[in-house]
């Protein structure tokens, strides 16, 4: 190939893809993550189009219709399959394990189901999304919703948290809760789920990241590994979620996600390159993790998100203040938000948020127009008198 001639301009692009551009320009994690209370996991396997539910093996007349059902009730919708090649097979080995998670505090719970192929996901319509939202144990109750209890490989019981926590890490029972989800569901008592999104053609990012990572820690025997069809945020892949306390995760390698899933088997969780969980709003998300961030808290169940408000520019005086005053003199068009943290020994913050938007625009996805990358800082950071 012959070199320009002198005077010729020449015009180099650079292609990058999402997700490197998000991580060059460190794009902030918190509060990111999918906003659901409720996750139903249905196991299918072979291919996945852009919108899996309805483009793929299950029927997409039963995918809606889930879809429609749980989103009205704060919940999603997703498919898993197992991490590696998927042959184009619509029911895989004869039948369809299923998962059904909440993830807020005190009522953070894992139930599985295996049903037949032939119809067998059909069941799955008789479902209350809405009994399931309404049946969340308050904050501060005695924790009528149990979580998953995660049990070792090697047989042991992991250690329980001390003090009021301790209640959080029981079985789950079979109760009101499992009599209502109808014969074939029981308490799941596994490992850890690590849900990795894998899916191309959402976005080519989850392919080439999130494969190799469900891969590797396939392999290793981390956690009960599952590839998932969307849980958002392209951007940030390799993304995972993992229950049951519903933390998302991003740009993490299988290192340090095998350093989150052993956390999560003593009821903890790590920040490191957390998004948020997916019990809260954005605002919610920000809070939980700079309460943490701030206070050394690690376990999952310790901290609730009590309220949030929209945020006046002004706002009331602090007890304890470890950020700058809000700036509403110079920035008085952004969001803000008050959110009021509380923990399970009665002690509560306020948290103060603001979007911004002045960063580098960054595309949502790969081939997306770039746009102003949103994300919410922490503006104060009060300690609230105990509750």
């Amino acid at each position: 190939m012959s070199a320009p001639q002198p005077g010729t301009q020449v015009r180099v692009a650079f292609v990058t893809t999402c997700a490197a551009a998000s991580r060059t320009l460190a794009e902030p994690l918190a509060g990111t993550a999918a906003t659901a209370r409720t996750w139903l996991l249905i196991e299918q396997p072979g291919p996945w189009g852009k919108r899996a539910l309805a483009e793929s093996h299950l029927d997409p007349a039963l995918g809606k219709a889930l879809e429609t059902a749980a989103s009205a009730h704060g919940a999603r919708v997703a498919l898993i399959r197992r991490p590696g090649r998927q042959a184009d097979s619509a029911d895989g080995h004869g039948h369809h394990h299923v998962f059904l998670a909440r993830t807020v505090p005190g009522d953070s719970w894992v139930y599985t189901a295996r049903l037949p192929a032939g119809g067998g996901l059909e069941a799955l319509r008789a479902l209350d999304f809405a009994a399931l939202d309404g049946h969340s144990a308050r904050p501060g109750s005695d924790g009528t919703g149990q979580a998953m209890e995660i049990q070792p490989p090697d047989g042991r019981h992991a250690a329980q948290a001390p003090g009021p926590l301790s209640g959080s890490r029981s079985h789950a029972r079979s109760d009101t809760r499992a009599a209502g989800l109808g014969p074939g569901w029981r308490p799941y008592e596994g490992d850890p789920l690590a849900l990795v999104c894998t899916n191309g053609k959402r976005d080519r990012c989850c392919a080439l990241l999130g494969r190799p990572l469900a891969a590797e820690l396939e392999a290793s025997g981390a956690a009960n590994v599952w590839e998932i069809s969307h849980i958002g945020g392209h951007r940030f892949a390799p993304t995972l979620l993992v229950l049951p306390y519903g933390y998302a995760y991003g740009r993490l390698g299988a290192v340090a996600v095998k350093g989150v899933l052993d956390a999560v088997r003593d009821g903890h969780v790590l920040t490191e390159g957390c998004r948020g969980r997916s019990a809260w709003d954005r605002p919610g998300q920000a809070a939980d993790l700079a309460v943490r961030e701030r206070t050394g808290e690690i376990r999952a169940a310790a901290l609730t998100v009590l309220a949030t408000t929209p945020a006046s520019t002004a706002t009331s005086t602090s007890t304890s203040t470890s950020a700058p005053a809000l700036a509403s003199a110079e920035e008085p068009d952004r969001a803000r938000w008050e959110v009021t943290v509380g923990h399970v020994d009665g002690r509560r913050w306020r948290v103060v948020l603001a979007e911004a938007d002045d960063g580098p625009a960054l595309s949502a996805s790969c081939g997306a127009a770039p746009t102003p990358a949103i994300r919410m800082d922490v503006e104060r950071f009060e300690t609230l008198p105990p509750g």
